[in-house]
């Protein structure tokens, strides 16, 4: 499978700060989750929601963040999410979140996910979405911006 992304914009909410005015940073791993969302429901037509009852369930197994720069309340960011699948069984998600306008650095970073059953056991990836994934990387996709 090809890898592939998404870029979704997001402003900072004010509940997203801390008393310094920036970012708290386990904000962050949230934005992930917000650009992996968006790419799950853009680029492959479905969510998590939508793999649940098929018995399909992606938990975090890894994340790694790298933080370049502070980001405040009411800042626009861009969040970069590219999808790939390195292995036969895992997910991974690479992200990169920057201000929308400036192009500064918020954080980098990755999270891999497994696929598992509703008892935690580890699966292999259902055909059904194989193919999803590898239509989905046939699609072209907006442009990266650096």
């Amino acid at each position: 499978m090809n890898p592939f992304g998404d870029i979704l914009q997001l402003r900072v909410r004010y509940s997203e700060t801390d008393q310094m005015g920036t970012f708290y940073n386990a904000r962050a791993l949230e934005w992930f989750e917000c650009g992996r969302s968006e790419l799950m429901r853009r680029r492959l037509k479905m969510s998590y929601a939508d793999l649940e009852p098929q018995g399909v369930f992606l938990p975090l197994v890894e994340a790694h963040l790298v933080f370049r720069g502070g980001a405040r309340y009411d800042d626009l960011l861009e969040i970069c999410s590219i999808l790939s699948m390195p292995g036969r069984a895992r997910l991974h998600f690479e992200v990169s979140i920057k201000h929308a306008e400036s192009r500064k650095p918020v954080v980098d970073g990755y999270t891999v996910h497994a696929f598992t059953d509703r008892q935690a056991k580890l699966i292999r990836p259902p055909k059904w979405f194989v193919d999803l994934l590898d239509r989905a990387a046939q699609v072209s996709c907006p442009p990266i911006r650096d």
